[in-house]
């Protein structure tokens, strides 16, 4: 924990041990409580620091931090000479950079907002569970009977149509062991799909979404609770880049030398428009016609890749001006 004194709190870096978070859970709730102008937490994705993330977020809504900031860990870079380095070095590096006003931040999304898009990336959880059932099922079809059924009829399958196919004992025994997780996941995810509904319909950029070509309820609802704020991307530009919309490479004297982080962005927001990128070619004549452009200059998937950067980009100008779609203006 480091404040604008570029001091570490109590002398000691902020371990993530649970003993060390107890204690910091003390100096909170004790009669010595420690007041800290602004708390620089490092991005980290390990399971036992989530808790220390807990007790850094109760504290500011307590009023005993300023500010909580995510530093971006991947754009800070310290000496490489260093013949020592640890937990307290590095908070004094932040506190410098902080003080200096150069840390390079993350986006922490409010807890409301993010407690609606953990939900929504649930589902997507469960709709992956659900499609490994399918293809399991359509596995063994096709092995112990020989038939080929599509995704559709499979996801229509009961008990008694398994009944009638008379399969031997044991391939039948596991077919209906996937029908039955399939048909459980496929309850989940209707109310998980009911309840973002209900949620997102009353917001305003949901509608706008919704006008443009190939962006239906499921990804205009990702989109949205992904995106968050739209004021926080410095224009278009950066919003693409952040969705993994846009290409990368080390050029020198006009020539590749290499290429950058490219799946540095959400993951999330780059499946809904790549997604809505191949309804898009389906369903518009616009987005058609570019797509067979950029296909016949390169390949089908950077050729998907262009038309999921122009909605990424349309989206873009769209939430930020409360503006509908204009499909002109989009492929021109």
């Amino acid at each position: 924990m480091i404040s604008r004194s570029a001091r570490c709190l109590r002398r000691r870096p902020l371990e993530t041990q649970r003993a060390q978070v107890q204690c910091i859970d003390e100096d909170f709730n004790g009669p010595d409580r420690v007041i800290v102008g602004d708390v620089v937490v490092e991005a980290f994705g390990k399971q036992r620091a989530l808790r220390s993330i807990f007790t850094l977020n109760k504290a500011l809504h307590q009023g005993y931090l300023a500010r909580l900031l995510l530093a971006n860990t991947a754009a800070i870079k310290q000496y490489d000479g260093l013949k020592h380095r640890g937990d307290e070095s590095d908070a004094r590096q932040l506190a410098h950079l902080l003080r200096l006003g150069l840390l390079p931040e993350g986006h922490i999304m409010p807890k409301a907002a993010r407690a609606v898009r953990d939900l929504a990336r649930k589902r997507m959880q469960l709709v992956q569970q659900r499609t490994a059932q399918i293809l399991s099922i359509e596995s063994s079809l096709s092995r112990h009977s020989g038939w080929k059924l599509s995704s559709n009829r499979i996801k229509c399958l009961r008990q008694a149509d398994l009944d009638e196919m008379r399969l031997d004992e044991m391939p039948m025994l596991g077919l209906k062991a996937n029908v039955a997780v399939m048909q459980a996941l496929q309850t989940q995810i209707d109310g998980l799909e009911k309840v973002l509904a209900d949620y997102c319909r009353t917001e305003p950029g949901y509608q706008l979404l919704r006008t443009v070509t190939g962006i239906g309820e499921v990804p205009a609802t990702v989109i949205l609770l992904e995106t968050g704020g739209i004021e926080r991307f410095a224009d278009a530009g950066n919003y693409a880049s952040y969705c993994r919309c846009v290409g990368s490479a080390h050029l020198s004297n006009g020539k590749k030398k290499g290429e950058g982080n490219t799946k540095n962005g959400n993951r999330y927001l780059a499946w809904a428009f790549v997604e809505a990128a191949n309804f898009a070619v389906r369903h518009c004549e616009a987005a058609r016609r570019f797509y067979q452009r950029k296909k016949a200059a390169r390949n089908s998937i950077v050729a998907i890749k262009a038309v999921a950067h122009k909605l990424a980009r349309a989206c873009y100008h769209m939430l930020k001006t409360q503006t509908p779609f204009c499909v002109e203006r989009c492929f021109a």
